[in-house]
């Protein structure tokens, strides 16, 4: 019989499914109460059942033995009150020498229970108490009676050693249930943090692939406006349908890298997902903002980094320019630099357009979404005004091993 398993509360209780938490008062008392019924059912048949050297109890007595289990009631309640409220009775009814065996259940429930539910100290002071009052008593009527305690001596003392084993053990268990609980909670924040950043991932890269080519749609829709507007009689059919090209080529590109994006959040592991932009495709982005009327020249020297750095310098260009275009006016001259420094990738996008930053109170993301892409990778961006005019961005980003160095090259206007 497990014996701790017995005494532990349900919600402490190995394989237990109930959930953890303070047990219901009028559950335990229920409980403690038919506990104390049976044992005085127990403790009355050992007094008619077994021989003893004690008389056959009195009306008294009987009165005394079973009022003895009546403070067991309350035995998790008020342990230590309980079990002063048995050796009230029980000590009286041994000192009237009625059948000592009789009382012997309720005894060591009450001592178990002192000792289970209390520090080892008041165990210790309970059992040197208990045991010395009785060694006391049983020697001064004669060496074989206190031969005889000192046996009992020696359950008592098993008593308070399974009891203190047993409270050792619930909170063993205690601990054992705090810790997968708290286990559990961190496993649980840890899944929202990491949703969280793949949530704003996607946004950050949702806004930069949709305001880039929103703004570059939107830049070559006037630039066809202007054409059939500025001269009808003489129409120039061939810009207009450069113009018209150029916007559906930029609806293509932003169709595919959003499919790419969005694949993401797909569940199945079956579905084929594009590669993450890099450094490669940074030719691209400069291709697409002179369409829209800028005049871009680029000294790229593509060192070899991780995907995540390669990934965080496109949108990091992509941005620039989206900001270069829209914010820079008429004609605005854009100069890229990409290159490799001591143990670094070091991307500038600065132009000279008349707009010095985007809008302040315009709700937008951009520079708070390219700073967030540098710091995502450990690396540093600084952007604002230039003091010959214009607009600049620098980022830095720290590369593992340092990047190899390449020839520049530089690109064409």
């Amino acid at each position: 019989m497990d014996v701790t398993r017995l005494m532990l509360p349900p919600s402490l209780r190995p394989g237990s499914d109930r959930p953890a938490g303070p047990p219901d008062p009028s559950r335990v008392l229920r409980h403690d109460a038919l506990l104390a019924v049976v044992l005085a059912l127990v403790d009355v048949a050992f007094a008619l059942g077994l021989p003893d050297e004690g008389r056959r109890p009195t009306a008294f007595g009987w009165a005394l033995l079973l009022l003895a289990h009546v403070p067991m009631a309350w035995r998790r309640t008020a342990p230590l009150a309980s079990f002063l409220g048995v050796v009230a009775c029980v000590a009286p009814y041994h000192a009237m020498d009625f059948h000592h065996t009789a009382p012997l259940a309720v005894s060591l429930v009450g001592l178990f229970t002192v000792a289970m539910t209390g520090r080892p100290r008041r165990s210790v002071l309970i059992g040197v108490g208990v045991i010395g009052l009785m060694l006391t008593v049983k020697f001064s009527k004669g060496m074989a009676e206190g031969a005889e305690a000192l046996r009992v001596a020696g359950w008592i003392v098993a008593v308070l050693l399974l009891g203190v084993y047993a409270r050792v053990h619930r909170q063993y268990l205690a601990s054992i249930v705090e810790r997968a609980e708290r286990a559990e909670r961190t496993r649980e924040e840890e899944a929202r943090r990491r949703v969280a950043e793949e949530r704003l991932r996607v946004a950050r890269d949702l806004h930069d692939l949709l305001a880039h080519s929103i703004t570059l749609v939107g830049v070559q829709t006037s630039v066809a406006a202007h054409v059939l507007n500025a001269d009808p009689d003489r129409l120039d059919r061939a810009a207009v349908a450069r113009a018209l090209d150029d916007i559906a080529d930029t609806c293509r590109s932003a169709r595919g890298e959003l499919r790419a994006t969005l694949e993401v959040l797909r569940a199945s592991p079956d579905e084929s997902r594009g590669p993450l932009p890099g450094l490669d495709g940074v030719p691209e982005l400069l291709a697409a903002a002179r369409t829209a009327g800028a005049v871009v020249t680029a000294v790229l020297d593509p060192p070899q980094v991780p995907p995540a750095v390669g990934a965080a310098a496109y949108r990091i260009v992509q941005e620039a320019l989206t900001n270069a275009v829209r914010h820079g006016g008429p004609d605005v001259s854009v100069r890229v630099e990409i290159g490799a420094g001591q143990g670094e990738l070091r991307v500038t996008v600065q132009d000279d357009g008349v707009g010095t930053a985007p809008p302040a109170g315009g709700g937008g993301f951009g520079l708070v979404g390219m700073r967030e892409r540098a710091r995502s990778v450990l690396g540093t961006l600084e952007a604002g005004p230039r003091d010959e005019g214009g607009f600049r961005v620098a980022a830095r980003i720290p590369v593992p091993g340092g990047p190899a160095a390449h020839r520049p090259t530089e690109e064409p206007r």
